[in-house]
C-alpha cells in the first residue's frame, strides 16, 4: 500500500496539479487540514464539500477529494505548537495520542491506500501529514510513504 503526502504552499497551481499530483499515481486527495477553507489557501481552498479544490482535482487530475478532519490536529494542539512555543517532539507525541483517541487506525485502509494526505506545509519533516502517514505505517505495516514535492 502506498500513502502519498503533499503540501500546497510554495507551489503554483500548475506545479501542484499538473506536475506533481497528476503523474503521481495517486487516486484521491485526503484533506487533513483543520482549516481548509481559509482565504490564504488559494487554489487549495476546500471547505467540507471540497469547493474549488475538488473541482480542480476532478478536472485536472481525475482524482477524488475527501475531507478527513479526524486526521487534522486539534485547534489547541496547533496553537500550542505555533503560538505558545511547544516543542516539535511534544507536538508529535500529542498528535499521535490524538490519532489513537480518535481510533484513526480503524479508518478504512482502502480509503487511505493510494491517497494523498494534503496539508499546507511545504515540506513534510515538521508536518502532521508525515506523522499521520507514519502512524498508519506503524499500525498497519506494509505501507510505503511517498512525499510529493
Amino acid at each position: 500500500m502506498k500513502i502519498y503526502t503533499i503540501g500546497f504552499t510554495r507551489k503554483s497551481a500548475a506545479r501542484f496539479f499538473e506536475e506533481v499530483l497528476e503523474p503521481s499515481g495517486a487516486r484521491r486527495v485526503l484533506d487533513v487540514r483543520i482549516h481548509n477553507s481559509s482565504q490564504l489557501a488559494g487554489f487549495a481552498k476546500a471547505g467540507k464539500t471540497g469547493g474549488d479544490l475538488a473541482f480542480f482535482l476532478r478536472r485536472i487530475c481525475a482524482m477524488d477529494y475527501i475531507y478527513l478532519p479526524q486526521l487534522a490536529p486539534s485547534a489547541a494542539l496547533l496553537d500550542d505548537y505555533r503560538k505558545h512555543g511547544q516543542s516539535w517532539s511534544a507536538y508529535e507525541q500529542r498528535y499521535i495520542s490524538l490519532l489513537d483517541a480518535r481510533n484513526a487506525a480503524a479508518i478504512d485502509r482502502e480509503l487511505i491506500s493510494d491517497g494523498v494526505l494534503l496539508c499546507s506545509e511545504a515540506e513534510p519533516h515538521q508536518c502532521h501529514r508525515r506523522l499521520a502517514a507514519e502512524y498508519f505505517q506503524h499500525r498497519w505495516g506494509g505501507v510505503e510513504i511517498v512525499h510529493l514535492r
